[in-house]
């Protein structure tokens, strides 16, 4: 019972085994449901002869038996068992049964509208009453099934969106609402559904369902055990859930631990020593996976994530070459960029070094694509919009483009080239918020919604993705109505700086 689904899956368990007569025993004394046929079918006669139904129409025997049943049970017709009340539009005040009235993990109307007859929706038309069983024929696989519980003031009507069931009595609503749920009815239903945008099944489709009868006594044994085993359900989901919360909060109590500012060695240990040896636990759902991934990326830009080898050049020494290569390609006077921060040299590991982040590369800013250059695939290079960060998925790289530009095309609208291994972003909207970094994969132009950072080739491109992919760019965005980020804000981010090894 850990996994989220495993409740449902015992409530559809236990509902097949109902519809299968394999829930409760049977008992030879029990009226057969052969005999409880024709009391219904006597009873239908009376309420045609009565005017209160039209006459029902015959349906052809079943062919195909869909599973075994007991003895005493019979296979029949939905309509052979229930009957509809027809139709009227509403002439005065009406309680208004419709999709949104109804509780469906409960099988019960709840809340429905009081509407005068100006107010009617067209599909208020169908005469519903007291025990009736109300089920969706739109969206049938949403599994809008009701019982009507009570006698509503003013008389209710229903939509024609529904299908009505009235068992006579001999079908009892509860055990309607069993089989109508039940895993066997849901997929035949959805074998008979039509339409795209609004599926639904139709009223010839859904009058020669399958129905598998028991006896009248034995459908009360199954109504009172189902409704036993769905009490014990709900006691396992709200412990599930109880336990899922304390579960997430453990889980957040221990990767926050993990990630806390400072922490000495002896503390740090001990919290990633429980961290492991809880991990299964800690890592239960999805976004407890998710967190746990943003935690790694954490320590790794922290240097807690592996030790530090006091052999190795520290990263002073390669921040130096990182300043030759960038002063080689220096056309114009370079701004200094301090970090602003209230970070310390104290919080990387001793042989890191605290920098700006744009001491690391450089920008590559996007320009205008006008619309007459757009759509072409020929040229070696790519032209990237924000969409085209969507073709990858998940991916690192970006292998395809919508636009592909030649150099003649470059001239034309003053666009740069970006190596390879530049790694671009949203800078405008709410694309800022999805956190998408690509990695380019060949010499390529960029809108100018997008950014980007060319890192120097002293720079491991894989920790570099690593290391903006924990930036949170939605901390540095300004402005409301079109968030936007500042290259003067970004330049300025402090991150540690590893040494190469």
């Amino acid at each position: 019972m850990q996994s989220p689904e495993s409740v449902h899956r015992l409530r559809r368990f236990i509902l097949d085994l109902a519809v299968r007569g394999k829930l409760v025993p049977q008992d030879p004394e029990d009226e057969p449901a052969a005999a409880l046929l024709q009391r219904i079918a006597k009873e239908k006669a009376r309420l045609v002869k009565a005017g209160e139904i039209k006459k029902p129409k015959k349906f052809p025997p079943i062919d195909e038996i869909p599973y075994s049943l007991p003895p005493s049970w019979r296979w029949t017709r939905i309509r052979e068992i229930t009957s509809d009340r027809g139709q009227r539009a509403p002439e005065a005040a009406f309680t208004y049964i419709d999709v949104t009235s109804i509780d469906k993990e409960n099988g019960k109307v709840a809340g429905p509208k009081v509407l005068q007859a100006q107010e009617a929706p067209s599909r208020a038309r169908k005469v519903v009453r007291k025990d009736d069983v109300v089920y969706s024929c739109v969206r049938p696989y949403l599994l809008n099934v009701a019982i009507v519980e009570e006698d509503f003031d003013p008389e209710p009507i229903a939509s024609t969106a529904f299908a009505i069931l009235n068992g006579h009595g001999l079908v009892l609503p509860r055990y309607l609402w069993i089989v109508l749920r039940s895993p066997f009815i849901v997929a035949r239903v959805e074998e008979d559904m039509r339409g795209q945008a609004y599926p639904a099944i139709n009223d010839a489709d859904f009058s020669v369902l399958p129905f598998p009868l028991p006896p009248l006594a034995e459908q009360d044994r199954i109504v009172a055990k189902v409704d036993e085993l769905m009490g014990l359900c709900d006691r396992l989901e709200a412990e599930q859930t109880e336990r899922e919360t304390a579960r997430t909060r453990l889980t957040a109590a221990s990767l926050t631990r993990l990630t806390a500012p400072d922490p000495d060695e002896a503390t740090f240990r001990e919290h990633a020593a429980f961290a492991l040896d809880h991990f299964a636990s800690l890592t239960a759902r999805p976004e407890q996976v998710k967190a746990l991934r943003r935690t790694i990326l954490n320590l790794a830009v922290r240097g807690k994530l592996v030790p530090q080898d006091p052999e190795d050049e520290p990263a002073a020494e390669l921040l130096k070459r990182i300043a030759k290569e960038k002063a080689r390609g220096r056309r114009r006077k370079q701004v200094d960029i301090q970090a602003e921060s209230t970070r310390k040299l104290e919080d990387v590991p001793a042989n890191w070094s605290l920098v700006p982040l744009m001491t690391l590369g450089s920008w590559a800013v996007g320009s205008g694509f006008p619309k007459n250059e757009q759509g072409s695939t020929n040229g070696p290079y790519f032209f990237l919009k924000i969409s085209d960060m969507n073709l990858t998925g998940n991916e690192k790289f970006i292998t395809t483009a919508n636009n592909c530009i030649d150099e003649a095309a470059t001239k034309r609208i003053r666009a740069k080239i970006h190596p390879t291994g530049t790694i671009i972003f949203p800078k405008i909207g709410g694309a800022i918020a999805t956190n998408k970094r690509r990695i380019l994969t060949k010499g390529s132009a960029i809108d100018n919604n997008c950014l980007g950072i060319t890192f120097s080739s002293e720079v491991n491109i894989e920790w570099a993705y690593l290391l903006l992919t924990t930036l949170d760019f939605t901390q540095y965005q300004a402005g409301t109505a079109v968030p936007a980020l500042s290259q003067g804000t970004l330049a300025k981010i402090p991150v540690g700086l590893p040494p190469v090894a």
